[in-house]
């Protein structure tokens, strides 16, 4: 009898044992809520053509906060009207962005005669979400597609810019530009740092961007030893035009509160006879802070 009590004793005892670490399954903590949402808060913002309704009041509701971050040279051309619109695109099967550029008369919105520019961009009004702060990461993503025939100056002409918004703020940080070459016409990567001094850290060649869409991702921690990854791939074979990493590079302008994106054409008129009336698609703007 002493031995059928000290059994059924033993087997309450694992019984209770059992119970007890079932509860503390049961009670186990879950993940803090901010680890479960990195895709809803990586998505950023992103600009899309749509097809309907006029494309500067798109640009602007998406990018300029309460103003207007469309440049333009409307004024010195009125008779073509606004300089970029929608169209629709067979090969990306979707409403793009045309921008329109004249080599005469337009010019730098009424002024600076020796250049001329047609770009959209993000500036001190546009939400803070869409301006680089100190330290902070910042990726941005656009799809962008030459015309076989594109003519670059042998000076430069701007498709993209990454640019201080105050302080030291006359040149671009980042650009991207195509240059007139003897040898065949090429895309420059240039970084200008807090010096002033620009200097071109890649080169690839024109002709693989001529009649086809391409993507770019671009990385950027905004740090004056900070860091740029780039990447551009052509999308109807999937080709690498470029992919390279950068550190330690100066990134940061001194007296800047913010840093700002800019796309379009801005290019040089010292020789007008080596242009031609360019238009140049964009589409897919995205600007994400990481």
């Amino acid at each position: 009898m002493n031995a059928k009590y000290l059994l059924v004793i033993v087997c309450a005892l694992h019984a209770c044992k059992g119970s007890t670490e079932v509860k503390k399954e049961e009670t186990t903590i879950p993940p803090k809520q901010e680890e479960t949402l990195p895709v809803t808060a990586g998505k950023g913002v992103t600009l899309s053509a749509t097809g309907t309704g006029d494309a500067y009041a798109l640009i602007n509701s998406v990018l300029g906060g309460t103003g207007d971050v469309v440049e333009a040279p409307d004024v010195s051309h009125p008779a073509f009207g606004k300089h970029i619109t929608q169209v629709f695109d067979t090969d990306l099967n979707s409403y793009v962005f045309a921008f329109h550029i004249h080599v005469t008369p337009d010019n730098d919105r009424g002024t600076d005669s020796d250049r001329q520019r047609n770009e959209i961009k993000t500036y001190d009004k546009s939400p803070d979400s869409l301006k680089a702060t100190l330290n902070e990461t910042v990726n941005y993503s656009w799809k962008f597609k030459l015309d076989g025939g594109f003519k670059p100056s042998s000076n430069f002409t701007h498709l993209h810019q990454i640019k201080p918004i105050d302080g030291n703020a006359s040149l671009p940080i980042i650009t991207l530009t195509a240059r007139y070459k003897s040898g065949g016409d090429i895309m420059q990567l240039i970084h200008t740092g807090d010096n002033g001094q620009a200097v071109t850290k890649n080169t690839i060649a024109l002709a693989d961007f001529k009649g086809n869409w391409v993507e770019v991702n671009e990385q950027i921690k905004f740090a004056t030893h900070g860091s740029y990854k780039i990447s551009i791939k052509r999308i109807k074979d999937g080709k690498i035009l470029l992919d390279a990493t950068y550190t330690d590079l100066d990134l940061w302008r001194t007296g800047t509160s913010s840093c700002r994106p800019k796309w379009g054409i801005y290019r040089s008129l010292l020789n007008p006879q080596m242009l031609r009336d360019e238009t140049v698609w964009f589409n897919d703007f995205n600007i994400t802070e990481l």
